[in-house]
């Protein structure tokens, strides 16, 4: 099988050769030059770099041109890059998720009409444009949120207190030409927690799956720096349904998923949904609590090389795994001092990874969830979901990261 690969996140991230045997297919990563570079010296494969000045897919079509060949496949587990994947696709009758499927998954407008169409609840929402020719006549009035309808990791986000707030400013953004009206939508804040559901997905039947929920918020930690986490919990039969439902009416057949909802009460509130594997360390606890590492079987998935039945229901007695992260990138300072109030929490036996950058080492001053680049993440393992919670709250509300003025 010949096979192209859009080379956007790191290799180690997914250890392709996992899920492809590279000696049986031939495998071309096309990528930017710092993303080529973290391939393997010793991987049969060949390496294509892309200027990275255009979109990829203007970049890939451009290559495609200079060296006509036939791919079997097109690959990308990069949430910004599956819709160039898809166009690939499709220009070039390849197997796999269409341009229309893949919008359903990147356009949280069409997503969120899918979804209220199939009967589950939705935040009440709008296009920007129609929220403020509507606003006299809006359904809600209390917080709302500003986000934009193909964004990630709550990049662009905004919370405002009303809904008469969030028009002032978007008039103002608007005005001053810091804003792109139709590239964002507006919907009501739903209060409650939220949670993160993750797993995989074959020709439409469910493989297997986890339910987290977050400590603190990916808003917060995107605009305030505040530290993020989550806890696995159980699944139950009717949170299932509830992603069985939710996965059909975006047509994610295949592959991985990481959907999100606001549990308002007992009652899930669709939030988002991604054909892809989460951020942060959710490969890692989904793999330690299932045995199954994500993107090694997303790639089977798409080559079509091993199908897949429903897995048993996991014993009760097992761990319930937890990961945190640190922002570096709202730090005042752009060094890394060391943290405090972290001896106990380094020593305790439920910590699976530590990892700190060394003191002196520069902060990000991008956003990243990344083990090894953020100032701090790890994982945890308790017997239950409460203790989970119960010490990543500890750890959040004791542990920080230091300040030069505050150095003894």
């Amino acid at each position: 099988m010949n096979i192209l690969i859009l080379h956007r996140i790191p290799y180690a991230r997914i250890d392709y050769h996992r899920g492809i045997d590279h000696s049986q297919h031939q495998v071309t990563y096309i990528g930017e030059q710092a993303l080529i570079a973290t391939l393997p010296q010793d991987l049969r494969c060949t390496a294509v770099v892309r200027p990275g000045k255009a979109d990829s897919f203007a970049e890939v079509q451009a290559w495609l041109e200079q060296h006509p060949q036939h791919f079997d496949r097109v690959i990308s587990l990069s949430e910004y890059e599956l819709l160039a994947a898809a166009r690939l696709r499709d220009t070039y009758a390849i197997p796999g998720a269409s341009v229309s499927q893949v919008l359903l998954t990147r356009n949280k407008l069409l997503m969120k009409d899918a979804v209220a169409a199939s009967g589950l609840r939705v935040p009440r929402y709008q296009a920007l444009a129609d929220f403020l020719q509507n606003l006299p006549a809006l359904p809600w009035s209390g917080k709302t949120v500003v986000k934009p309808h193909s964004g990630a990791s709550s990049v662009g986000v905004e919370i405002h207190a009303s809904a008469m707030q969030a028009a002032q400013a978007l008039k103002r953004r608007i005005a001053d030409g810091t804003l792109l009206a139709n590239a964002f939508e507006v919907e009501e804040f739903i209060e409650g927690s939220v949670r993160h559901f993750d797993g995989l997905i074959q020709d439409g039947a469910l493989y297997e799956i986890t339910a987290s929920q977050y400590v603190g918020s990916c808003h917060g930690y995107m605009e305030h720096g505040q530290p993020l986490g989550s806890f696995q919990i159980e699944v139950t039969p009717n949170i299932r349904q509830w992603v069985e439902q939710a996965l059909a009416a975006v047509q994610i057949r295949n592959g991985s998923f990481h959907l999100e909802a606001i549990m308002e009460g007992d009652e899930p509130v669709f939030l988002e949904v991604g054909n892809r594997v989460g951020g942060a360390e959710v490969v890692a606890t989904f793999e330690m609590a299932t045995g199954v590492h994500l993107p090694s079987q997303e790639l089977r998935i798409h080559l079509g090389t091993e199908i897949l039945s429903e897995r048993a229901a996991r014993s009760q007695e097992r761990p319930f795994l937890g990961w945190f992260v640190y922002a570096g990138h709202c730090q005042q300072e752009a060094t890394f001092h060391g943290l405090s109030g972290a001896e106990d929490f380094i020593q305790h036996c439920a910590v699976v990874q530590w990892n700190a950058l060394r003191p002196g080492a520069d902060l990000p001053r991008h956003v990243t969830y990344s083990a090894h680049e953020a100032p701090l993440s790890g994982i945890v393992k308790f017997a239950n979901a409460d203790q989970t919670q119960a010490w990543l709250e500890d750890l959040f509300s004791q542990v920080q990261l230091r300040e030069a003025s505050r150095l003894d």
